[in-house]
Formats: C-alpha cells, structure tokens, sequence
C-alpha cells in the first residue's frame, strides 16, 4: 500500500508544469520584456513618451471609446441574448449565427465596411450628413466600429445563463404580485449581473486593444481621432520601439486595474446574490 500514489489528481504534476510553461511561453515573458524595455528608460525619458499631449490625446478616446461601447453593447447585449433566448420568430437562428460575425470577420474588412456604410456617401452615412452628423473619420466612427466587435462577448456571456435560468422563479414572482418589469430586476437581474459584468469586461479588455477596424474608420486625426495602438504602431514605424513600449506599458497597467476592478466587483456582487439566495 506505501508505494501506492494516492493524489487525488493523477498526473497534476506534469500538467501543472506544461500549464505554467506554456502559459509564460504565450503571455508572461512577452508582457515581461514590455516592461523590462520600458526599465532601460530614465525617467525623464518615459514621461516625454507617455504624457506627450498628442498620446494622452489617444489615451482619453481609447479607453473611453471602449467604456462607452462596452456599455452600450451590455445594454443591447443583454436585450439580443434575452429574445433569443425567450422568443422564438421567423430567423431566429440567422440573427444568432450574424452574432458570431465580428469573431469571423476580418478587422480589416469590419472596417472597411463600415466606412463605406457609415462615409458620408454611404447607406447609412448620406442620411445622417445633411442632419450635420458625422459617423466616420471622427470619435463617433470608433464608437461605431469598437461596438461592433465587442457585441459578441456580451451576447455569448449573459445567453447561456438565461438558458439555465428556470422561468418558475418568475412565475413566482408574478403570482405575489410582482408585475413583469419587479420580477425581471428583482429576480433575473440579479443572477444575470455576475455574467453582464464578465461580457462588460471582456468587450472593453477587446476594445482597448483593436486596431484593424477602427484605423479606416476613425480618420486618425492627431488629437482628435487617433488610438491608442496606433500611436504605438507609429513609433514602432520611426525605430522608437523604447517609446512603443513605453506606450504600451502604461495602456497593460491602466486595462489590468480596470479589468481587476470589473472582476473583483463581479465576485462581490456573486457573493452577494449567493448569500441573498
């Protein structure tokens, strides 16, 4: 009986090793060397880089774009996955396989795309430019396009979770009294929470990093309409790759504490709903 292994999980060992090693292979040591790049910067260096007006310019619309559009898309998110999950109408299935399309498609293409519909020569564009709205090459063109590629996450988070979700706790609610709009916010919403906030997170975390759509669409005018990582893909271009990291270190600090802050409120609020359960 001594020799016998008595792990409860034969093989840990070897899979814990291979998780680590590939897990530092793929991200650990690349965001390692972002960092020990940006180390060989003196101080003075690393603030020109990364407080210069034109890149502070760029933080601003990168990551508010990307607030904005995953919480525009948490909204509309939640209402597509709740009537494909609680309806059933003609296409139904259509309208949840086009929910995939931005992971299929192409970010060059997605922006090609919609700049031809949103351009003031486009479907969409023509209609909106004597009401003097302009879409595309502006701010409201990065809106457009980081919202489109962030959709999905919400979409596929909150759908499995309304699945699981038995309608006998609404029924419930209704025979007490409760009118449909109590029940949803008192019963649904709660259990949805925890999992809105995973697909906020994981639209704003792809937000953030977006380039291929957003840089056809946006104009990429200095100081008005230029991201982020294009800021870092210009320096890269002049041989400043000290300055790119630089860059690109403070937007992994800055997205790590928003997504650290998103996730530590999305187990407070589990536990909450658990302990109300």
């Amino acid at each position: 009986m001594s020799g016998v292994n008595k792990r409860v999980l034969p093989g840990f060992g070897l899979s814990l090793g291979f998780t680590l090693v590939y897990l530092s292979l793929i991200v650990l040591i690349p965001l390692s060397a972002v960092f020990l790049k940006t180390s060989t910067m003196s101080w003075d260096e690393f603030l020109n880089a990364v407080a210069a007006p034109r890149v502070v310019a760029s933080y601003k619309l990168t990551f508010g774009a990307s607030f904005l559009a995953a919480a525009i898309n948490a909204v509309f998110g939640l209402l597509l996955a709740w009537g494909l999950t609680r309806y059933t109408f003609p296409g139904r299935k259509i309208v949840d396989a086009l929910i995939d399309l931005p992971f299929a498609l192409p970010t060059a293409v997605a922006g090609i795309a919609l700049t031809a519909i949103y351009a003031k020569n486009g479907w969409i564009g023509a209609l909106l430019e004597p009401l003097g709205i302009k879409i595309a090459f502006g701010p409201p063109g990065v809106l457009v396009a980081l919202t489109f590629i962030g959709l999905p996450f919400v979409v596929r988070t909150v759908q499995p979770v309304l699945e699981d979700l038995e309608t006998e706790y609404e029924e419930a609610a209704a025979s007490l009294g409760a009118t449909r709009w109590q029940a949803f916010q008192r019963v649904v919403f709660p259990t949805l929470f925890p999992a809105l906030l995973t697909g906020f997170a994981l639209a704003f975390a792809r937000a953030v990093g977006e380039y291929g759509s957003v840089i056809f669409i946006a104009g990429n005018i200095p100081m008005v309409s230029e991201i982020t990582p294009l800021i870092i893909i210009t320096k890269l271009e002049q041989f400043d790759y000290k300055g790119a990291t630089a860059v690109a270190s403070v937007m992994l600090v800055i997205s790590f504490v928003l997504l650290l802050v998103i996730n530590g409120l999305q187990a407070w609020t589990a536990r909450r709903t658990g302990r109300a359960i």
